[in-house]
């Protein structure tokens, strides 16, 4: 079963020279005898996008992004892709000692030869790249002494360092504050804008209706749908997706009218969970 588009033909179609990216028919599995993680998988996306990919835990998510990076290989279909890719994994804590400008410095190791010394115009890439998400000012303090936010912007300029045309994320928001969520946003915003395509996981629809066109639902390993946000992402189909009552309604803020989802986690829903839960139990 091929992912379910809901933009035109014509769209849909991989055009000229635009388009950053083109998945047709993927498919992947750890093994045949493993189930399929999604299969018939395919959608492409073109400069200056902000793709969002949304689904429930274990669905694939990840492993997709892995597959757009090179990471892993698909099992099934055909993969096109342009320019180099940065990949932008989790942020699961401090981890090593380096100072921020050694992190992002690190996204210059595809440009240098073994045991190279990064050059000048590695360290000028690596300023730029500090520059342009706002962590110049971080640039000798230490990647441990950061928070979540600020560590996930320099993971961010790791991955511009590169030379990167596409970024490829993988939940950039997650576990992030109300006001860290949106410096993340903004600063991908802006990239697009200046014309980088960008991929990213999320469990937040809200972030998907505000900063993406289009985005990519799995639904099962053989059920993704791809398309407009404003289409794809109702209330009848985030519902579905997981397993509890969700409505889209439009808002009025600061900035404008805004399509929000909005879960129910009243009693009803608790104990429909719990009766789901249960199910699962041996």
């Amino acid at each position: 079963m091929e992912t379910k588009s809901l933009l035109p033909e014509a769209v849909s179609a991989a055009g000229t020279g635009s388009v950053l990216l083109q998945a047709q028919g993927l498919g992947f599995r750890y093994s045949r005898l493993r189930p399929w993680l999604f299969r018939g998988l395919g959608f492409s996306m073109e400069r200056g996008e902000i793709l969002s990919i949304l689904g429930p835990n274990a669905r694939g998510k990840t492993t997709l992004l892995k597959c757009l990076s090179g990471l892993l290989q698909p099992v099934e279909g055909t993969l096109t892709a342009g320019p180099a890719i940065g990949y932008v994994p989790q942020d699961h804590g401090a981890g090593p000692d380096f100072t921020v400008q050694d992190m992002v410095l690190m996204g210059r190791t595809r440009h240098l030869r073994a045991y190279q010394v990064p050059r000048a115009e590695d360290r000028e890439a690596a300023g730029a790249a500090m520059e342009r998400v706002g962590a110049a000012d971080w640039a000798h303090r230490h990647y441990s002494e950061l928070s979540g936010g600020q560590r996930q912007l320099v993971l961010i300029a790791r991955a511009l360092a590169s030379g990167s045309e596409l970024l490829v994320l993988d939940e950039p928001a997650s576990a992030l504050d109300l006001r860290n969520q949106s410096r993340v946003l903004t600063v991908l915003d802006s990239l697009a804008a200046e014309g980088m395509g960008v991929i990213m996981t999320t469990h937040h629809p809200d972030h998907a209706l505000h900063v993406s066109r289009n985005a990519l639902l799995f639904v099962g390993a053989h059920d993704t749908r791809w398309g407009p946000v404003e289409d794809l992402l109702t209330g009848p189909a985030l519902s579905d997706v997981y397993g509890l009552p969700i409505c889209t309604p439009t808002v009025d803020t600061v900035s404008g009218n805004r399509t929000i989802a909005v879960p129910d986690f009243g009693p009803s829903c608790r104990r429909d969970c719990a009766v789901d839960l249960r199910k699962d139990l041996p």
